[in-house]
This record gives structure tokens, sequence and C-alpha cells, in this order.
């Protein structure tokens, strides 16, 4: 029965490479996108606002099919191989996704008014995960120090 419960461990590989995947796809479409919105702003001279919005949402799909591809690579690692280390690498993929959400909302005429209720929450955000960082990379030591 042990060794039944340990073979569906591995189930989880096909979510994992679905996962990988799909990471690959939004990292294609967000290139292709940011290689249209360069040919765009050339050749119909836009404004700033609307090659900023243009290139935040290109950079957007790339760091969200980053977070789908450290996912996957998560995945394969609590359930498969153990020796790959995702956690920080996710924690800087998210900031990176908060930043851009945020410089979004601050480039949007329209949302002026949420500047700072988004700035005070995606810092709270980021200090959060900095103290998760930091607790648990000391955890980590110390774990590695007594092996």
């Amino acid at each position: 029965m042990k060794r039944l419960l340990g073979l569906t461990r591995y189930a989880v590989v096909i979510p994992a490479l679905a996962s990988i995947l799909g990471a690959l796809l939004l990292m294609a479409q967000g290139s292709f996108s940011m290689v249209l919105a360069v040919i765009d702003s050339i050749q119909n001279q836009y404004g700033l606002k609307e090659t900023i919005v243009e290139v935040l949402t290109a950079i957007d799909a790339i760091l969200l099919g980053t977070v789908l591809l450290v996912i996957g690579y998560g995945l394969y690692e609590l359930f498969i191989d153990t020796d790959i280390d995702v956690k920080s690498k996710l924690i800087g993929v998210v900031v990176a996704i908060i930043a851009v959400v945020f410089v979004g909302v601050f480039v949007d005429s329209n949302r002026a008014d949420d500047v700072i209720a988004y700035g005070v929450g995606a810092g709270a955000l980021v200090g959060g995960l900095a103290l998760f960082a930091f607790a648990t990379g000391k955890a980590g030591k110390k774990n590695k120090e007594k092996l």
C-alpha cells in the first residue's frame, strides 16, 4: 500500500508539463505582442501612453508565463525532484508582476485616484514576500548546516 501511495506522486508530472507548456505559449505570445507593439508604435507614431500600455500588456503576458513556468517547476520539485530551488525565483517574479500592474494603474489616467491604494497594497505584498523570503531563507540555511 505504501509503495502504491508513493507511486501516485508521479501523477503530478502531467499538470507540471501542462503548466510548462502554457508558460511557453504565454511567453511566445507576449514576445510576439512586444514585437507588434514596437512595429505599431513606429508605424503609427503612437504617443507615450499608448506605447506604455501596449508594452506593459506584452510584459504582463511574459511575466505570467514565467509564473506558470515556475509553478510547473515547483510542482515537479515538490513531488518528484527536491533538488530544484524554485521558491525565491517565484517571489521575484511575483514582485515583478506587482510592479507591472502598479505601473499600469499609474499610467492609466482614468484610475489616477487608485494609485495610492494600489501603491500601499503593492508595498504590503512586497514587504510580506520579503519577510517570507528572509524567514524561510534562514530556516533553509539552518537545515543545510545540520546536514
